[in-house]
């Protein structure tokens, strides 16, 4: 894996070969009989739970007492088959999906599935975080906010639940003593814990819920509640970081080292936050966890939830990637009227490396903003090198002398301590360093999290230095660098050959005596001003990290009848709020905010949209929802271009600019303002009983393919001959013509029917999509179907397809 895939996560790789200490594991257990979401009676003395169109009302009477009938099912089942103490329940599901979490030997695991009545046994896996100005790029002040009442009305009393890593409720952007005060949310009926060391609740007003799952990481021996707090309090990072991207307060500065780097906000800045933390520092989590907090926080009523998190890979077991207990819990969450959001991972920029896989959640997959941040090296002999910092200059006009930490050493023997990467200043010389430019060099430790560039200026400037400049000589290819905020003037090379030229520059210019000490510096140097952003007309880009389609229906990697990643929105170089005991980056250690990258960036921005949407449609289903932000998106750049992906040139792996298809970017980069007037949306009405029909084995046929859900884009992976695909659109807006324009790559003829249709208001028309084979080529083919509204409204679906000979 490459250190680039998961640029937040690199510490969970180093604990992925976790050891548990006991024969005994954590297993999810499925059982027949339907969950309280989609129960429609049949069990004699318990009238039906599910409902059609609206969120089931947890507290009635109907819901509480066939909740309870299950769980003393499964209770009963556990004590017939095995005697107390054997064993130990984790976690009832009732709501979401019929089962429970056990800690059992693999013997007793074995047990249950030869019992009838039980569907599946899973054993646990785990899961990993999937890691400003981002608002005005994406035109909400000025084309979203204003609709709804403005930013202080801007989500108002829609929740969003954020399964991550807990979150800090001391900072600005979830405060609540600047802002209006908050109403009760009826609706919500969330608990709060209380701060164990303060016995002070976690919630606010803003902050509605706060709760945490660490049953199964317990069992499992992982949890540490010394560092991973056995409360919601967010001891990584990533939790705040996400939150505040979705729902933090507007306006909120982002001061670091004494700059002001803007204004932080977050997408729908009055939407409330419930907390549900089931990620942690150092292992990431377990699904058991992950599945009991999505279970709590859709029983609590939350409108839309947040999943910066994905498993470390598809699960082995089970046939179908979409039916694993997670997916089945994210199925019944949407089935619920819940908005589901779900970064599409990092591992990017290789086909098929997507973490998120079902038709009814929004994958998102992650862009690079108009923003970027440069910097430069000026040396003694004219050359100028570029490379990163976001830092301020040293004085104007004037150069410094460059001194190498190899030459400044103290004593020699310390060179066990790799002083060159300039982590200790106890084994530098000071009288050589003060007043210089301080070179050092990138080495391994930087990779793995153990060397920071925040170590490396408290290295220059406890040693007085006037500034320092970072090397990197040989780097793994793929490696991404971020530029890091440092309060002294600093920079870090990130080219290797001009880093070679910095390092020949300075040998010649460096006159050393036989032994190779240093008898006088003389090379020279100025750092520049790196703290102001160039914003680029060719944005968005898709990201190098964002993980690629296409998607994958089983283990085996064979290719699904489904579209994936849904959507694109920024999750490159993200300012927003940090936790200050956080240790996700090791260069934000202590800070209140954070610039970090990764597809748990771009999901909170969805479902901060999601939430303004919702605001103003309230009874829009999630289908609807999603719908409305595919069908609106774009596939053009802010210069009307195309748009382009990064992706690796060649056997170099140096990073390039391809064009990007739909499995890097979906339907398209999010356009909020569209989104709230899409004009038609394909709401596809998914139900537990319906998937069985189209993922159950013995439909082999052509009836049941994925193909056939009424999504807002269309892929058959595999086309012999001809297939029509059908769908149906329904008007949400007034009375409108639409002409239909289909558009495809010349090896697949496409054929719409009818070519324009008339839709009412409320009305829904069907139009088919007829694919036909005209060459093999051996590679997707990708087009679309474009629906222009005779009122203006344009709606667009893509179309994805690889032709098979008969």
């Amino acid at each position: 894996m490459k250190m680039i895939a998961m640029k937040s996560c690199k510490v969970l790789v180093l604990f992925s070969l976790f050891v548990f200490a006991k024969a005994a594991e954590v297993y999810i257990v499925t059982l027949e009989g339907e969950p309280v979401v989609s129960y429609r009676g049949g069990v004699e003395g318990y009238e039906a739970t599910a409902s059609s169109d609206e969120k089931i009302d947890t507290t009635s009477e109907l819901v509480i007492s066939y909740s309870h009938h299950l769980e003393k099912r499964q209770d009963m089942l556990l004590g017939l088959l095995f005697e107390r103490g054997t064993y130990k329940k984790l976690y009832s599901y009732r709501h979401l999906i019929n089962g429970f979490a056990v800690h059992i030997s693999p013997e007793q695991a074995e047990i249950l599935r030869r019992t009838p009545g039980v569907k599946s046994v899973e054993r646990d896996w785990k899961v990993k975080r999937l890691t400003t100005h981002t608002p005005q790029f994406l035109g909400l002040p000025t084309g979203v906010w204003p609709t709804g009442g403005g930013f202080d009305k801007a989500g108002e009393d829609i929740v969003i639940g954020f399964v991550d890593s807990g979150i800090y409720p001391h900072h600005p952007s979830f405060a609540t003593h600047n802002t209006e005060p908050f109403g009760p949310v009826p609706k919500y009926r969330g608990k709060c814990e209380v701060d164990p060391d303060t016995k002070r609740s976690l919630c606010n007003g803003k902050i509605v819920g706060a709760q945490h799952f660490a049953a199964a990481a317990t069992a499992a021996g992982a949890f540490n509640p010394a560092i991973d707090f056995a409360s919601p309090l967010d001891g990584d990072g990533h939790g705040s970081h996400t939150a505040a991207i979705a729902a933090g307060n507007n306006g909120i500065p982002v001061r670091m080292h004494g700059h002001e780097f803007g204004r932080a906000s977050g997408m729908a800045p009055r939407a409330r936050i419930a907390v549900y933390k089931a990620l942690y520092r150092l292992f990431g989590g377990f699904v058991a966890d992950v599945v009991a907090a999505i279970e709590q926080a859709v029983q609590d009523g939350v409108d839309i939830l947040n999943l910066s998190v994905g498993p470390n890979s598809p699960p082995a077991t089970t046939r179908t990637t979409f039916l694993n207990p997670f997916d089945a819990t994210l199925l019944s969450a949407v089935k619920a009227g819940v908005f589901v959001v779900q970064a599409a991972g990092n591992g990017g920029p290789f086909p098929k490396s997507l973490l998120s896989y079902s038709p009814w959640i929004t994958s998102v997959a992650a862009a690079i903003d108009d923003r970027r941040y440069k910097n430069h090296l000026t040396l003694g002999n004219g050359k100028i090198l570029p490379g990163i910092g976001l830092a301020p200059a040293t004085s104007w006009n004037k150069t410094f002398t460059l001194v190498a930490a190899n030459d400044v050493m103290l004593d020699a023997s310390v060179t066990k301590y790799s002083p060159s990467d300039c982590q200790r200043p106890e084994v530098l010389n000071k009288n050589l360093v003060e007043g210089n430019i301080l070179l050092c060099g990138y080495s391994f430790n930087f990779v793995v999290g153990s060397a920071s560039v925040k170590k490396v200026s408290e290295t220059a400037k406890s040693l007085g230095a006037v500034g320092f400049v970072l090397a990197v000589e040989n780097v793994s290819p793929g490696t991404k660098f971020d530029p890091v905020p440092v309060g002294i003037p600093g920079i870090v090379i990130t080219d290797v050959s001009k880093s070679m030229e910095l390092i020949d520059y300075y040998n010649i210019s460096t006159s050393r005596d036989w032994t190779g000490r240093v008898r006088s510096f003389k090379a020279t140097g100025s750092i520049g001003d790196g703290l102001m952003p160039i914003l680029h007309k060719s944005a968005p880009q898709v990201a190098l990290f964002s993980a690629r389609g296409p998607n994958i229906k089983d283990y085996s990697f064979q290719d699904a009848d489904l579209l994936k990643p849904d959507i694109l929105a920024p999750g490159d170089l993200i300012w927003a709020a940090w936790a200050p005991n956080g240790t996700d980056d090791s260069n934000y250690i202590g800070e209140g905010f954070a610039l970090i990258s990764g597809t748990s960036m771009a999901a909170p921005h969805i479902a901060g949209i999601a939430a303004l949407v919702k605001q103003k449609h309230p009874h829009w289903s999630p289908a609807a929802i999603k719908s409305a932000l595919m069908t609106t998106s774009t596939t053009l750049d802010r210069a009307d271009r195309p748009l382009l992906a990064q992706q690796y040139s060649g056997s170099s792996e140096t990073i390039t600019l391809v064009s990007a298809t739909p499995f890097d970017y979906g339907s398209g980069h999010v356009n909020p303002r569209a989104a709230l007037d899409p004009g038609l949306i394909f709401d596809a009405g998914i139900d537990p009983h319906e998937i069985k029909n189209f993922t159950s084995s013995s439909c082999n046929s052509t009836v049941g393919r994925a193909y056939d859900l009424n999504t807002p884009s269309i892929t058959v992976a595999h086309l012999v001959g001809t297939q029509t695909v059908t769908r149906t659109v329904t008007n949400v807006a007034e009375e409108e013509t639409y002409v239909l324009a289909p558009r495809m790559s010349p090896d697949i003829a496409i054929e719409v029917d009818p070519p324009a249709m008339t839709l009412l208001p409320g009305g829904s028309r069907k139009f088919t999509v007829t694919l036909t084979v005209r060459s093999v080529t051996g590679t997707y083919s990708f087009g679309e179907v474009l629906m222009k509204g005779s009122r203006g409204h344009k709606v667009r679906i893509p179309v994805v397809a690889m032709g098979y000979q008969h």
